[in-house]
């Protein structure tokens, strides 16, 4: 990347921290994380082309032109927000973003701030979240209850550990991975 380039994403990111509180990529990385999805998930759940995200997450682009895009890009930070706290479970996250990729509409995104934990230390929730993120990447929710219920009568621990961390919320993982650790 030549010195004109990197002036130009540079200031697209700077554009990005104005409008949307942060660059996109940070943004996107971070929705990424918390709801266990893929890039091209991501863009089918928002309603842009794979390259489009790209070139907003790497600063080659600046600005979601499409109105109703913005507004769901606010519904997932609200939907990874719930997750987190464990509000919402895997399987009804993954109803949600099916009813947001459906959404229509155009506001604005919030400037909203987001607490990290200052050590790099992976947090008993973080390490939960990873555990959900894996299974959730291999298999959906119904796909992953189906199996738990089969496992059952001649597994039933590794029933219930399908069944927490593929389709349960997670304050109920973070309670089951403690229960578990001696």
């Amino acid at each position: 990347m030549d010195a004109a380039q990197q002036e130009a994403t540079a200031r697209a990111r700077e554009l990005q921290r104005n409008w949307y509180g942060e660059p996109l990529g940070a943004l996107f990385r971070r929705l990424i994380d918390d709801l266990g999805l893929n890039q091209a998930r991501l863009a089918g759940v928002l309603g842009l082309s794979a390259p489009m995200l790209s070139q907003l997450m790497s600063g080659q682009r600046a600005k979601i032109g499409n109105p109703a895009v913005v507004q769901r890009v606010q519904l997932l930070q609200d939907l990874a927000g719930q997750v987190a706290d464990g509000s919402v479970s895997a399987a009804e996250a993954t109803e949600r973003m099916d009813e947001i990729k459906k959404s229509q509409g155009g506001s604005v995104l919030s400037n909203t701030t987001q607490t990290t934990s200052g050590s790099g230390a992976p947090t008993v929730k973080r390490v939960v979240r990873e555990i959900q993120s894996l299974l959730r990447s291999v298999a959906a929710a119904g796909d992953i209850i189906e199996a738990a219920d089969t496992l059952a009568p001649t597994h039933p621990e590794l029933a219930e550990f399908l069944r927490v961390y593929g389709a349960g919320r997670t304050s109920d993982a973070v309670a089951h991975y403690q229960s578990h650790q001696s």
